[in-house]
């Protein structure tokens, strides 16, 4: 099992995803300042792992408060939630973890005026967190997992496996794991990603560990292999869903999302409910994260590109709804018309699997 972020005794451990896949090294983070600045850095990244770390980063934070009485405790960790929702400003699950960790604590202000308790009873709530994701993963795989065909080919485009998440399963992975397990025959075609290179860096890596065939292919590549018949589908993960469906994904994900309707391939989005925005009617009201340019134009410290020229770096793009043939959540399968079966999802009780 792979073990993204944890919660332990010294601090928030997490595994270092800019190093990987040549070195597996874990960082133990022993305030919610180095969560947030890890959370910044993408040395975890996946709309999930960033709730989770974010609600981890809260708790250590409130634990580590020197207030006396709750009201100070109330403005360290307002404080705290500021800091940490300035982190990503795409990955919806951020915000809502920051939320229920803000409604965690002014439910326990209600009930108790000992400090003590509130800061035990944050952290809980954080490792409820942390175990909701865990399951939620596995019954997007199980309602996912239906959808690929035995022997199939799925293409994938960024890391949307356990290093995204609380670990083990992951979502669009998550489907491909949960196939597998079912006994069909999966193979993967994972896109480098550029410029972070996620693909070919982490999915790869995953896939590897867990033994299921992967190729790893450049982003040019991708309409090159779905002409050829060699993609049954393509599974993608999500950091925001609007109300309509429309997805913000991994930057050039709208690209093959346009491909695979080109060539009849299916495409899927897989996310827990925690990635739905409500709130939001469509994806142009979805916030694009600008990252640093130097992403683009150098690996490591090594320069690719000449100096002075533009360059830009948004980190995410956003694929409209008539390119999505569903959306797999932990709460089952949204096809189109998505402002009715999200809706409907949103509002249902979660199922066990």
């Amino acid at each position: 099992m792979i073990k993204t972020v944890e919660w332990t005794n010294e601090g928030v451990r997490m595994i270092d995803q800019r190093l990987l896949p040549t070195e597996e090294k874990y960082l133990t983070l022993r305030s919610y300042e180095e969560v947030a600045e890890a959370i910044k850095k993408m040395v975890v990244r996946g709309a999930p792992a960033i709730g989770v770390s974010a609600a981890f980063g809260l708790a250590l934070g409130a634990k580590q408060s020197v207030g006396t009485s709750v009201a100070d405790l109330e403005d360290d960790f307002g404080y705290m939630c500021e800091v940490m929702s300035k982190t990503r400003p795409t990955a919806v699950n951020l915000f809502w973890a920051i939320e229920r960790m803000r409604a965690a604590f002014n439910r326990e202000k209600a009930r108790t005026q000992n400090t003590e308790e509130i800061k035990a009873n944050l952290v809980t709530e954080a490792l409820n967190i942390f175990q909701e994701d865990i399951e939620s993963n596995r019954s997007i795989g199980h309602f996912g997992a239906p959808l690929i065909p035995e022997g199939a080919t799925v293409l994938t485009h960024c890391n949307a496996g356990a290093l995204a998440t609380a670990g083990d399963y992951g979502t669009a992975l998550g489907v491909v794991r949960a196939a597998r397990d079912a006994g069909k025959r999966v193979a993967v075609i994972a896109d480098e990603t550029r410029p972070f290179l996620q693909g070919l860096r982490l999915t790869a890596w995953e896939l590897a560990k867990d033994e299921i065939p992967v190729t790893v292919i450049t982003d040019g590549m991708a309409g090159h292999v779905m002409k050829g018949g060699k993609v049954d589908c393509v599974v993608v993960g999500a950091d925001r869903i609007a109300a309509n469906g429309d997805t913000a994904n991994k930057i050039g994900t709208y690209m093959v999302a346009v491909l695979a309707k080109e060539n009849n391939v299916p495409f899927y989005v897989a996310a827990p409910i925690t990635t739905l925005d409500l709130s939001l009617s469509s994806g142009d009201q979805i916030p694009i994260e600008e990252r640093d340019t130097r992403e683009v134009t150098h690996i490591g410290s090594h320069q690719l590109g000449p100096d002075g020229v533009a360059v830009q770096n948004p980190a995410f793009d956003v694929t409209p709804n008539e390119f999505i043939a569903a959306i797999i959540t932990d709460r089952g399968v949204a096809r189109a018309p998505y402002v009715a079966s999200l809706k409907a999802l949103a509002g249902a009780k979660k199922v066990g699997v």
